[in-house]
């Protein structure tokens, strides 16, 4: 994390010493001085950030953040500084007659005294790691060299008595008899999970199962984690295969790699052995140790437990090799676990009714994790048992996972995940603290942070947001992060969150760094240094507590309102932000006094009550993200298009306070002049009938765009918007939108369309389906709304490679669909919407083999559910819309005619309008449904 922040500093002291050179006269020696010193900490900083550090060195690390933080005020005041005079002076002001104007501004902003006494500052931190022996070189040495016993927090999972397993008993049993049958080829499972979720414990009852023990020649339990030794645990491993059984060969070079290996093979070759690895980080280990591990088709079997995703499949090198994702326990098996631990030795086992709110609240915060479940139950155990007194330890649990001793190994083992994250990770993942606790948060609005944020290195041919978007994946194939919506992979927006626990120890150490602070009404706590802020339900006087010029970034949660003397206070106190964000809070105005934050790179007004953008937000020269969607903002400023580092405008409305048609969805009138602005990247959702010809030609200078939304569509455009399109050659989003139902979009013009499209989404009446669309190999969904098509669009579509999901509202007006036998082979998700006139689905044996989930309807005219559905044996999820009474008694459980041809759909629901697009859910067979079917 540390070693992150002088990162950034040193690339803002490279931006500085090379564009304003000449205002730096005098002191353009230190500035490098300063940067060289920084880097030559760097190479530590690395090492550090990967354990968890004595008070000596730790303090260290602190003095160097702040004296980076400390950098990177100054530069960003003397460049705040800089844009205000130019502002003042106007823009024509030359180099020199700035550098005089510094001059005389000397006492207010001496940006040489400053440098002198950082450079000062840097040098000193530099000798004091020399002076006490922790700087790069001899870091190793003085590491080890501590007189602390450092004992393994998991130690614990290995002795779990059998009465403490809940939940994993199924999964135990099925892979006892994946150990003991199955092929005779040497197999690899990977059991894979975040931390504290049961790995351990599950591979050591699997390990110490009778049937497993009697089964196999010999066993071996090698404990890896991070820090292991390749020589130590073959050596290991030798140990406990010839243990009293056999003499261990003598004259064996212990220390080479080479022949250990191969006198492991030796040994191994005629035996059915099982190995478990237990704790596995790095995918090289396997690609080392896998050679000591013969094919000798004896029926072998290797354990690997992971955190990491990616591990668990790198091991995955043949058809009987599996990956075993680990769940967390479900609400009653945590309950069962909870109840066992927390009263094992008084009321039977049980809850007393007087706990069991209080209970039920821990529980819900463990979310399903075994290791947390269990430490707090045991702890609770020992306390007396009143509501206040478990109340009190969900309040704080906090500051429990710190100090209670009970409770470190939950922070201990879980803090392992973030000391093995790599350095570009930490702030990323940090990140998740600015958000409340169970807070869902989409993709596309992580990954512009991230960017805005400058957590994010760039890659030579790769734009920062999809350098970000792989950031993020790792850290799900870390188990860190949750995907909490759109989990299927034909999902656009999907939504990002972590567990309760991972966010507390998360608060904790962005505390410790200075990374972050969250306020709250009820926080009594002294403010801090730190650089995010995240505000949640707080007072007015929030400001009053302490002075934050140090904060670039700005959060608001739950704020029930914002008086003008709330935003003045802001805009007054945060002259430096980066990051303003502004979502869902209650505000119906932004003051002239934003365009004062030059260094503004993030601002988001979504969902706010905000109709006029100030002029002044055309000084905001290094914003790249603009957020006014779900706005009342239906015209854009033309000095917008001041704002050249512009790289993502969202600006849609979508009202679901109405039922869904054609102008349910809204975009915003935009000047002539958008084409100056080369970096955008998303511009979405833009209005098509105010300029002419004049918008598709600047359209089609932005190159870069990867999504574009374009809404009020005649027929007379389609020619120029195609034109423009076959210029947009990384563009992977398209919307476009007629204006009026009965208004064709005419998009047939196109030779070359984009090949790296991946989503479209066409809203008006179509004479047919655009021929291009078909050869789009790469096209994962298609929309078709409101386009009343006269022909089976599904003739067209069944045979592309990549489609998964396929939306028809309103798409279609025809009688039958049929989706015919060998179509479809990747479709996971299928929607039929508002088809009016549709009588009968069809689908043939052999077509959507894959299908997950089917939504249907209103379709007043269908009688009976799609005719084949029995078919489909990958369906997990039907929805139902508006549909008639009569069907949906065919389909209940007791005496429908045709439940038996979905009795295995895990989800059956049927919805019903409330108001607009909002609906009550019913599941199948419930009492309320057939109550409402009775209306």
């Amino acid at each position: 994390m540390t070693e992150t922040v002088v990162t950034l500093v040193i690339n803002e002291l490279v931006q500085l010493i090379a564009h304003e050179s000449k205002l730096l006269t005098g002191v353009h020696r230190e500035v490098v001085n300063i940067r060289d010193e920084l880097e030559s900490i760097q190479c530590f900083l690395k090492d550090a950030d990967k354990r968890d550090l004595q008070d000596g060195v730790k303090t260290w690390v602190k003095q160097v953040r702040e004296a980076a933080y400390h950098i990177e005020d100054v530069i960003d005041e003397y460049v705040f500084h800089m844009a205000q005079c130019r502002h003042q002076q106007g823009f024509i002001a030359s180099l020199h007659k700035i550098g005089r104007l510094m001059k005389k501004l000397k006492p207010h902003h001496d940006i040489a005294t400053k440098i002198q006494d950082i450079k000062i500052s840097v040098r000193e931190i530099k000798e004091r790691s020399e002076r006490y022996g922790f700087n790069s070189s001899e870091q190793g040495s003085s590491s080890s060299a501590t007189s602390v016993t450092w004992h393994d927090p998991r130690l614990g999972s290995l002795f779990i008595e059998e009465d403490e397993v809940v939940g994993i008993e199924s999964t135990r049993d099925e892979l006892v008899s994946w150990m003991v049958g199955g092929e005779s080829k040497r197999s690899v499972i990977s059991v894979v999970g975040m931390g504290g979720i049961g790995k351990t414990t599950l591979a050591k009852k699997v390990y110490e199962n009778e049937l497993v023990k009697g089964h196999f020649d010999c066993r071996v339990w090698i404990t890896v984690s991070q820090s292991y030794n390749v020589q130590k645990i073959l050596m290991s491993m030798s140990k406990q295969i010839y243990q009293a059984k056999e003499t261990a060969p003598r004259q064996i070079d212990m220390t080479d790699e080479i022949v250990l290996i191969s006198q492991l093979r030796k040994c191994l070759q005629q035996k059915r052995y099982v190995v478990v690895f237990d704790d596995v980080w790095k995918t090289e280990f396997w690609e080392i140790v896998k050679h000591a591990l013969p094919c000798n088709n004896r029926g072998s079997r290797i354990i690997i437990t992971t955190r990491c995703d990616l591990i668990g499949v790198s091991c995955k090198e043949s058809l009987s090799d599996q990956v075993h994702k680990l769940q967390p326990l479900s609400q009653d098996k945590a309950w069962e676990l909870f109840c066992r631990k927390a009263f094992q030795s008084e009321f039977q086992g049980c809850c007393p009714r007087e706990l069991v709110r209080p209970s039920m609240d821990i529980v819900k915060k463990c979310e399903g994790l075994p290791l947390a479940i269990v430490a707090i139950g045991g702890l609770l155990s020992t306390k007396e048992k009143v509501p206040l007194e478990w109340q009190n330890l969900h309040d704080s649990l906090n500051s429990e996972l710190e100090s209670n001793p009970h409770l470190t190994s939950i922070t201990k083992i879980l803090s392992l995940s973030y000391y093995d994250l790599p350095s570009y990770l930490k702030s990323c993942y940090l990140y998740f603290g600015m958000f409340p606790e169970d807070y869902s948060i989409t993709g596309a609005r992580l990954l512009f942070l991230w960017v805005a944020e400058g957590f994010i290195n760039g890659k030579k041919g790769k734009a920062l947001e999809e350098v970000a978007e792989e950031y993020l994946m790792e850290l799900i194939h870390r188990n860190l992060v949750q995907v909490s919506f759109g989990e299927l992979d034909y999902e656009i927006d999907k939504k990002y969150r972590i567990h309760d626990l991972l966010h507390e120890i998360i608060l904790s150490k962005s505390g410790e760094l200075n990374f972050s602070q969250v306020l709250e009404a009820s926080d009594t706590s002294s403010p801090r240094k730190s650089r995010c802020l995240s505000i949640h339900c707080a007072r007015e006087n929030v400001f009053e507590i302490s002075e934050y010029s140090r904060v670039r970034s700005v959060f608001l949660f739950s704020i029930n309102e914002m008086p003008r003397s709330f935003m003045v206070k802001l805009f007054k106190k945060f002259k430096l932000l980066k990051v303003l964000d502004f979502e869902d809070a209650p505000i119906d105005c932004l003051p002239q006094e934003v365009g004062n934050l030059f260094h503004l790179k993030y601002l988001s007004l979504r969902r706010t009550k905000v109709k006029i953008l100030p002029k002044s937000m055309g000084r905001l020269q290094n914003l790249q993200t603009l957020n006014v969607m779900e706005t009342l903002v239906r015209e854009l400023p033309i000095e917008i298009f001041r704002l050249y580092k512009l790289r993502h405008l969202l600006a849609h409305y979508h009202d679901l306070g109405i039922e869904s048609s054609l102008y349910a969805m809204k975009g915003v009138k935009l000047c002539d002049g958008v084409g100056c602005l080369r970096d955008l990247q998303t511009l979405s959702l833009v209005e098509a009938n105010h300029q002419g010809v004049g918008l598709f030609t600047e359209l089609g200078k932005l190159s870069q765009l990867r999504t574009l939304g374009i809404s009020n569509m005649v027929a007379e455009n389609g020619r120029d918007l195609c034109a423009c399109l076959q210029n947009m050659v990384q563009l992977k989003i398209l919307v476009v939108s007629s204006i009026s139902e009965e208004e064709i979009l005419d998009l047939e013009s196109i030779s070359s369309p984009p090949q790296f499209l991946e989503h479209i989404f066409l809203r008006g009446r179509l004479k047919k389906l655009p021929n291009w669309i078909l050869g789009l190999h790469n096209l994962v969904t298609l929309g078709l709304c409101f386009s009343f098509l006269v022909e089976d669009p599904l003739i067209c579509v069944k045979t592309l490679p990549n489609l998964i999901n396929l939306t028809l509202r309103q798409g279609y007006d025809g009688e039958r669909l049929h989706f015919e036998e060998g179509g479809f082979q990747k479709l996971k998700k299928l929607t039929l919407k508002k088809m009016n006139i549709l009588k009968m689905v069809e689908i043939d044996r052999g077509s959507l083999p894959v299908l997950e989930q089917l939504e249907i309807g209103p379709c007043p005219q269908m009688r009976e559910i799609p005719y084949g559905i029995q078919h489909l044996k990958s369906l997990k999820i039907i929805d139902f819309y508006e549909m008639q009474r009569e069907f949906v008694l065919h389909l209940q459980p007791d005496r429908g005619k045709d439940y038996w041809k979905v009795k295995k759909v895990t989800t059956i629901r049927f919805g019903y309008r409330i108001k607009g697009e909002r609906y009550q859910i019913y599941k199948l067979g419930e009492s309320d449904l057939l109550e409402r079917l009775q209306v």
